[in-house]
């Protein structure tokens, strides 16, 4: 079985992991761990008079969350299913679209992604990628939600 775990380092996705490193896995299962961030596109409208570098620090600061968001997913998954091959990979780009262009490349069975959980004025105004993911796969699609107490 071929997985992408899409994480974003938010509190959803931090739950959707710790969920996802409980089951039990079929032998030679593999976990393909993404991250997309969307780095220099807001270069594109930045305002006159902001400088360039902020939009650098803020590329910059998307890479490093996400090269962490990553790490820290793949080390709970190996800690809590060592025979499962993991690797990780770091995406620049939309992550409605970057997400399952990586499954397709990957040939992915499934799509694991944690839900936000915003409302329908959210989703009309941020738009959702856990919605546009499980629309567009080609593969099922798991969207976990964080439970509330």
């Amino acid at each position: 079985m071929k997985i992408i775990l899409a994480t974003d380092g938010s509190p959803f996705s931090a739950a959707m992991v710790k969920e996802f490193a409980l089951r039990p896995f079929p032998l030679n299962t593999k976990v393909k761990i993404i991250s997309v961030y969307e780095g220099d596109r807001l270069m594109n409208v930045a305002p006159m008079g902001v400088l360039t570098e902020y939009y650098d620090d803020a590329g910059m600061n998307s890479l490093k969350f996400a090269e962490n968001s990553v790490a820290e997913a793949a080390e709970i998954i190996r800690n809590k299913n060592p025979e499962i091959a993991v690797v990780t990979e770091v995406i620049e780009g939309v992550p409605k679209t970057a997400i399952v262009d990586e499954a397709e490349k990957f040939r992915a069975d499934l799509i694991v992604l944690g839900s936000h959980g915003y409302g329908f004025v959210e989703r009309l105004l941020l738009g959702s990628v856990s919605q546009s993911v499980a629309l567009h796969a080609k593969c099922s699609v798991e969207i976990v939600r964080k439970k509330t107490k």
